[in-house]
């Protein structure tokens, strides 16, 4: 194989894993322009220096590797303009253990090994649970909400329920198709927003977002089986996002997350 044989394959094994490594900086920073900032920045340093890859770890461990080392030098430099409550969210964020929610972002929602999340962090296995067993404290002690479920699928949504609400969370209540969505959230607001891509009646979960998006300021956290195509940075897409089948431990953690953001009378108190 040539070397322009070589550049394609290598350059299609990092795009096979783009989408995965915006989700995570965007839940990291809790704003798609911020989070694609850091990616695109990644991606240059890998332009610039390809032989972070030269190990017997896989390309997408390497890529969150090289996204590490350009989070911990950059001070989180990229920024959008902030709001007060931004900025106070922040502000909360760095009260936070250091490189804990990293780690828990990277077990729960990334599913890495407690081994390949070492090789991320350039740390040891024990470091990374302890980090994950503070951030799991940590973020659980921080905000309780109120949340608004969209979800068709009674079981599923019952389980959602159940997970935020054992956090010490309030479910708003649970909608099935757009017109339930809109007609809860005019009737009762929330602090965050929890929806499938795909609801009953065949109607959309992200078109109902976007009309509860006119009526209050909220955090969203969609749930889809196919994250990749949601992820694509073209065009406005989420900042948090849980694949399905998901895990308890992957909700968790982006509720906790997503909370932090949250412009409402949750950060304003």
């Amino acid at each position: 194989m040539n070397s322009t044989q070589d550049e394609t394959s290598f350059s299609d094994l990092i795009a096979a894993e783009l989408p995965y490594l915006r989700r995570y900086t965007r839940a990291l920073t809790g704003s798609q322009s911020r989070g694609d900032n850091y990616t695109v920045a990644t991606l240059e340093t890998i332009l610039k220096d390809r032989s972070p890859f030269e190990n017997e770890f896989s390309v997408k461990v390497n890529l969150f590797k090289c996204f590490h080392a350009v989070w911990s030098t950059s001070g989180q430099r990229f920024a959008d303009p902030e709001t007060d409550l931004r900025s106070r969210a922040h502000g909360l964020l760095a009260n936070l253990t250091a490189n804990s929610r990293e780690a828990l972002l990277l077990r729960t929602v990334e599913e890495f090994s407690l081994t390949n999340i070492a090789e991320i962090m350039q740390t040891d296995v024990e470091d990374v649970r302890a980090l994950i067993a503070v951030a799991n404290k940590e973020l659980a002690d921080s905000f309780k909400g109120r949340i608004m479920i969209i979800e068709d699928e009674p079981i599923i949504a019952a389980d959602l329920s159940e997970i935020v609400s054992a956090l010490g969370h309030q479910v708003t209540g649970i909608a099935r198709t757009h017109k339930e969505a809109l007609a809860l959230g005019a009737e009762l607001n929330a602090d965050l927003i929890l929806a499938d891509i795909q609801l009953a009646d065949n109607s959309s979960g992200i078109d109902a977002v976007n009309d509860l998006l006119e009526m209050m300021d909220v955090p969203v956290i969609f749930i889809t089986a196919f994250p990749e195509r949601l992820l694509t940075g073209d065009r406005p897409e989420p900042a948090f996002l849980i694949s399905k089948p998901f895990q308890e431990a992957q909700v968790q953690s982006a509720v906790s997350q997503a909370m932090f953001f949250a412009s409402t009378d949750t950060l304003k108190s």
